[in-house]
């Protein structure tokens, strides 16, 4: 008999947040294992253990195949025992599934004509799966959009400079292919029970509030919004159709983590023209302690395409977008010497590019570290100023401090 696995609940660890019940929510009346409520638990609450008991074979119909699978598994799982592949990393071989989490829909099939996420529901009997979802509009969790008085990590710096205003719009997507310990977003990350939404009502919505509050900026992030790409690139030709003035900026930040050189293309026709990328480290090491990702081949070609992205930009499209980089700093997984190599790394790139240095805080998994000071940011700034850096933004517990 195959062994199967589930989740429980270490009560004795368990601080009672509720995450599990109002962000990070099962959609099976049983567990079925996909492990999305594991990595969500701020407390790491939650453990994985063996499931031997007894499950009865159900049969299911994918793309006009009958078969018979184990109940009380994901669809992702059922799939893979019918033959069909998943890949976390776009435009390899099989499925596409980057998250596991139940926020960014990218691995959705058509079950009996209803969009679903394979990553997260549960096989039933007599379902009717189509892995081809045709031209059946995506669907994205998102949050907000909610004014902003400082951008993100490509905001122009000098944008609203003085001014007190808004100075853009943002909305937050759900799901990341990361698991980072001190991830400072987390209950938009591991949402998978908010309503989603298709690109088209997201582009009507910020436009909106772009124009309630008479800004020129409208920013995505996350998450990881990058995940769901046909979600994305739609969104980005819908906004750019509502908002065709020449003022409109267009924002993505982005981990980078797939953000190939293809991608931004694509993008850039959408009518993104403000980009930031925040590769997280330099060494594979730092990668791997702040992403969370264990396979080192997989964190390589990661840490790899996010630097790889900042390098495309610069050289082929530096003249259409405003581009950003940014640093992920605290003392607990970043030194001043990698700081260093990442400030000589960029500047070799070009000196000239916007860099913001994120002050990352105690959140999340991470709880235990401290924030950095604000003279230890000013500390930073001057750092990589010295190393030719000329547009140099820290984020501190007092506000940013800009070029």
């Amino acid at each position: 008999m195959a062994m199967h696995h589930m989740v429980i609940v270490d009560r004795s660890i368990c601080r009672g947040c509720n995450l599990c019940r109002e962000v990070s929510v099962c959609v099976n009346t049983n567990c079925v294992g996909c492990l999305a409520c594991y990595y969500a638990c701020p407390y790491e609450a939650r453990r994985i253990v063996e499931d031997g008991s007894e499950r009865r074979f159900i049969r299911i119909s994918v793309d006009g195949v009958e078969y018979s699978v184990p109940e009380r598994i994901t669809l992702k799982e059922a799939l893979k025992l019918c033959g069909y592949s998943f890949d976390v990393f776009p435009g390899r071989n099989g499925l596409y599934s980057p998250c596991g989490l139940g926020g960014c829909w990218a691995c959705s099939v058509l079950v009996d004509g209803v969009l679903t996420r394979s990553c997260i529901t549960g096989v039933r009997d007599g379902m009717k799966i189509e892995t081809d979802v045709g031209d059946t509009p995506p669907l994205r969790i998102i949050h907000g959009p909610e004014p902003h008085t400082v951008g993100g990590k490509a905001t122009p710096w000098f944008e609203g400079k003085g001014t007190g205003r808004y100075i853009e719009v943002a909305i937050w997507a759900a799901g990341c292919n990361l698991r980072c310990k001190s991830c400072q977003n987390y209950t938009v990350t591991y949402d998978n029970s908010s309503a989603p939404y298709t690109p088209y009502e997201a582009a009507r919505l910020v436009t909106y509030y772009r124009r309630l509050y008479g800004v020129n900026g409208m920013a995505i992030s996350g998450g990881e919004p990058t995940l769901n790409r046909r979600w994305l690139i739609e969104y980005f030709k819908e906004l750019r159709r509502l908002n065709p003035d020449m003022e409109a900026r267009l924002h993505l930040d982005s981990n980078g983590t797939i953000l190939t050189s293809d991608y931004i293309d694509e993008l850039i026709e959408a009518g993104v023209n403000n980009i930031g990328v925040e590769p997280k480290g330099f060494h594979l090491e730092t990668f791997m302690d702040i992403t969370g990702v264990t396979d080192r081949r997989l964190a390589e070609l990661y840490l790899k395409t996010s630097w790889n992205a900042v390098k495309y930009l610069v050289d082929n499209y530096k003249d259409r977008v405003y581009i950003g980089v940014g640093i992920p700093y605290n003392r607990v997984f970043m030194s001043f010497e990698e700081l260093t190599e990442i400030g000589c790394r960029i500047a070799s790139i070009d000196p000239e590019i916007q860099v913001c240095v994120l002050d990352y805080f105690p959140i999340f998994r991470r709880r235990d570290m401290k924030r950095p000071s604000y003279w230890e940011m000013l500390k930073v700034k001057r750092l990589l100023n010295g190393l030719g850096l000329k547009c140099v933004i820290v984020q501190t517990v007092l506000g940013h401090v800009g070029p």
